[in-house]
């Protein structure tokens, strides 16, 4: 992706000098995150307060903003490390372009009885979440609706420092039916976000208004 951005970046805003990844990494992230009639030089400066050459900062924004928005660069990628615990499995993927979860697979077959009947099943990859990030896992929207399947602590969390092979915790929730899974079935989604680290501020009070109520207080 840095390649082509770089180019077509350059070619759009006649800003043929070279652009430093940091640069062009921080247009990105500044240029998703703003509505185009609002994106300028001078609040990119001031937000940032980047050190970005010159001759991109005073280009024409409008051509930055449908660069950014071209399809081969719709999706910025977080690098994970995978181990292929079975090589015979797929590697978690999206579905579609601008999914958020990722489809993980099945390395085992096994019954989930009517009724409440629960399975650890194992998805033969291993992870390393960089730190910041944390990993969760969610049910899959069709097995839910149409089976009642679902992931009993959904979604599950996976911690950065967790190295073992990803595993995930399946209930039926339907009164009749058993429900089989079979090996490299897709049982779930894994969805990587980042997470902010939390340091604790005791005080005497809290600020703002306490609404009240809460479990349900404010009707069905």
């Amino acid at each position: 992706m840095g390649k082509l951005a770089r180019s077509e970046l350059a070619a759009s805003t006649g800003a043929v000098a070279e652009l430093r990844q940091p640069d062009l990494l921080t247009i990105i992230l500044f240029a998703h995150g703003h509505p185009l009639p609002t994106l300028t030089p001078e609040r990119f400066r001031l937000e940032t307060g980047s050190k970005i050459d010159a001759r991109v900062a005073a280009a024409t924004w409008s051509n930055i903003w449908a660069v950014l928005h071209a399809p081969t660069l719709s999706r910025v990628s977080l690098p994970v490390p995978i181990v292929q615990v079975d090589l015979d499995l797929p590697l978690p993927e999206y579905a579609h372009d601008g999914d958020a979860g990722l489809d993980l697979y099945a390395r085992e077959a096994a019954t989930l009885s009517a009724g409440g009947g629960r399975a650890l099943i194992a998805t033969g990859i291993s992870i390393a979440i960089p730190m910041g990030h944390g990993g969760f896992v969610l049910p899959r929207s069709g097995m839910a609706i149409k089976h009642g399947i679902s992931v009993v602590n959904g979604p599950g969390l996976i911690d950065a420092a967790y190295r073992g092979e990803i595993k995930v915790i399946l209930i039926n929730t339907d009164p009749d039916t058993d429900y089989e899974i079979a090996r490299g079935d897709r049982i779930a989604q894994l969805v990587i976000q980042r997470v902010e680290s939390v340091a604790w501020q005791v005080v005497e009070s809290l600020d703002g208004v306490d609404r009240g109520g809460g479990f349900g207080h404010s009707g069905r």
